[in-house]
């Protein structure tokens, strides 16, 4: 689907056109399902959340009880993203024992970046490290869950922040150093 039907669809949504949202859903499932595959991979451990389940899990969180208003098509699968990481988030923290934190290695930027897999213990120390990233700057956390949650480009970035493609690099330069000193030094 083109991305100006997909804009058209969610300015629908926002207006309270059920059929919209029916229509989204389906006209953005594939990229939400490669989206919530990419994000799967990245952990490992208990597999009894799967691909689909995350969809449906994130649409429902997107979904719950507003209107579906977004800008546009990079802050409707930058707030997917979100809503993975925390439907991600809440699962790892339900299937925790008593053995958190016991034994794990420190995370490095690349490895959070990259598409090696994570434990549910390390999943939930990125989180850790991202809320207080959110704390401190919510702007710089936005930036990094969009280029790394949702892999968005620096053009695609840019535009989801209403911020030009050179102030995204350099707050990609800021922000990657803060989570990696701080990754590094739990």
């Amino acid at each position: 689907m083109a991305e100006s039907d997909i804009t058209k669809l969610l300015a629908a949504a926002a207006s309270g056109e059920r059929p919209a949202n029916d229509a989204l859903f389906t006209a953005v499932y594939q990229q939400l399902r490669s989206l919530a595959r990419s994000q799967r991979r990245r952990w490992s451990g208990n597999h009894t959340l799967d691909t689909s389940a995350l969809i449906n899990e994130a649409y429902l969180k997107l979904a719950d009880g507003q209107s579906l208003a977004f800008n546009n098509r990079e802050h409707f699968f930058a707030t997917a993203a979100k809503a993975m990481r925390q439907v991600l988030v809440s699962y790892a923290e339900r299937m925790a024992t008593a053995k958190r934190g016991r034994g794990a290695d420190h995370l490095t930027l690349g490895s959070v970046a990259g598409n090696q897999s994570h434990s549910l213990d390390e999943l939930l120390e990125i989180d850790r490290v991202l809320q207080r990233l959110e704390s401190e700057n919510p702007t710089f956390c936005r930036l990094f869950e969009y280029r790394v949650f949702a892999g968005m480009t620096i053009a695609e970035t840019a535009r989801a922040l209403d911020i030009s493609p050179a102030t995204v690099k350099r707050h990609w330069a800021l922000v990657s150093a803060w989570v990696f000193r701080e990754l590094g030094t739990q």
